[in-house]
């Protein structure tokens, strides 16, 4: 890693970044609707998802663990190969159990791809210069996520606006060109994202296999010595339930409103991309927010504000109050991103930094699970808008979790007592403090991101 400058570094970092959610971007609009044309219904779609879920809280951890032992980059490979034969299967998916599949490939992929290449940047920077800020780089990430899926996002509905060609669907379109820009996006990984590892081969991954375990539990132990962390950790299991709202239902309320679904995928590619620029333009806000409230209080506000947009894309008629209310939610979603996970990197340090953003990334799975089972079921049962306001509310509740880190801010204690290593530190609330603009860890589901969403 310290052959190549923190310019260099930073320029393959954003390069991979973007790719690797290129083509998220354009399942985004299509990914629903796709699945509900093939037959599926919304409970059918809600049972999927749970495979995702379940996969990730049984390997996000061992993942984590494994990418911090044996390297980053093998770790990489492995998931960007698992998620290209996902979409392949995603492709020609035609009944419940080859979705179910799919997605649970994604769940596989999903936990693989969390943390590592940020871990990379991190220490990449850091082994080309040890002064060298990385913050800058981990906040025009939060930009970079926004152009890639907004332009992902524009590419899938202009597909859909083409039509049908030949026996592939309009909805099918964007899935192709998806699966076409992951495989060159494996191919700039394997060339551009450079690791130097102490051992290679079998008896690497062996060792690295071995000592996996260790680095869950002393990523694990982290929690128990810090409530700050626990309470921040948590805040993922209201984020991973209410985000069924706008990440599955906003498509069915859209169709709803509209009252075609090839027309509102339409209009949700064009909405996606700016929904993503608005995201990136949110991001941009973090800075201030943090200069005048701090970023535990700004992160509990944004929580409280997220869930009256989600509220109003359940509640106006017709499609452009549904939309301004989406475009308003990915607004309050780019600034509270960066906020949180800017809180979560000040509470570790060292060889943990993997384990710690694959744990806070694990606890949304089952609770994203469970949200998607019961969220379409309750809008099969009652109706869209109901299950988005059940949504709203939860994501709402998210907001005293901030608490912790608030009151050790005002305490001014983690300046004195600095992140954790995975050695005791002392009492506990005495490591947060305000964080960096940072983005959002890896992706979620067939084509969302977990904090990117």
């Amino acid at each position: 890693m310290s052959a190549l400058s923190v310019r260099q570094v930073r320029f393959r970092y954003l390069t991979l970044y973007g790719l690797r959610w290129l083509p998220a971007g354009l399942m985004i609009p299509v990914m629903i609707l796709l699945m509900q044309e093939r037959g599926l219904s919304l409970t059918q779609i809600g049972l999927v998802g749970t495979a995702q879920g379940l996969i990730v809280l049984a390997l996000e951890l061992p993942t984590g663990g494994l990418a911090d032992a044996l390297g980053r980059k093998p770790v990489l490979v492995a998931a960007w190969v698992v998620c290209l034969a996902s979409l392949a299967i995603f492709a020609v998916a035609d009944s419940f159990w080859l979705f179910f599949l799919s997605w649970a490939l994604q769940g596989v992929y999903r936990a693989l791809d969390s943390g590592p290449l940020e871990s990379w940047y991190v220490d990449a920077t850091l082994a080309a210069d040890p002064k060298a800020e990385y913050e800058p780089g981990l906040g025009h990430a939060g930009t970079v996520i926004g152009i890639a899926i907004g332009a992902g996002a524009l590419l899938s509905g202009g597909l859909v606006a083409l039509g049908p060609v030949g026996p592939v669907s309009a909805l099918t379109l964007p899935v192709l060109v998806a699966i076409a820009l992951q495989a060159v996006a494996l191919i700039v990984l394997l060339m551009l994202l450079v690791e130097i590892r102490p051992a290679k081969g079998a008896g690497a991954l062996r060792a690295s296999m071995v000592e996996a375990p260790r680095m869950v539990g002393q990523a694990v132990g982290l929690l128990r010595r810090s409530r700050v962390l626990l309470a921040l950790v948590c805040v993922e299991l209201f984020w991973g339930f209410g985000m069924v709202t706008f990440e599955s239902l906003l498509p069915v309320r859209l169709a709803e409103v509209v009252g075609n679904a090839d027309r509102a995928a339409a209009l949700l590619g064009p909405a996606s991309s700016v929904a993503w620029l608005a995201n990136a333009a949110g991001a941009a806000l973090t800075p201030l927010l943090l200069r005048r409230l701090g970023a535990a209080p700004s992160a509990a506000l944004l929580r409280i504000l997220q869930g009256v947009t989600v509220v109003g894309m359940g509640v106006f008629a017709g499609p452009v109050g549904v939309l301004i209310a989406y475009l308003a939610c990915y607004t309050v979603h780019g600034a509270s991103n960066p906020l949180h996970m800017g809180l979560l990197h000040r509470q570790v340090d060292g060889p943990y930094r993997t384990s710690v953003i694959s744990l806070n990334s694990m606890m949304a799975q089952p609770a994203g699970a469970l949200g998607g089972l019961v969220l379409t079921t309750l809008a099969d049962r009652s109706s869209v808008s109901t299950a988005m306001f059940v949504g709203a509310v939860v994501l709402a509740l998210a907001a005293p979790l901030y608490l912790p880190a608030w009151r050790a801010g005002r305490a001014g204690t983690a300046a004195a007592d600095g992140p954790v290593t995975g050695l005791p530190t002392g009492p506990d609330d005495t490591l947060a403090g305000p964080g960096p603009v940072v983005p959002p860890p890896a992706g979620d589901a067939v084509g969302t991101p977990a904090r990117a969403r």
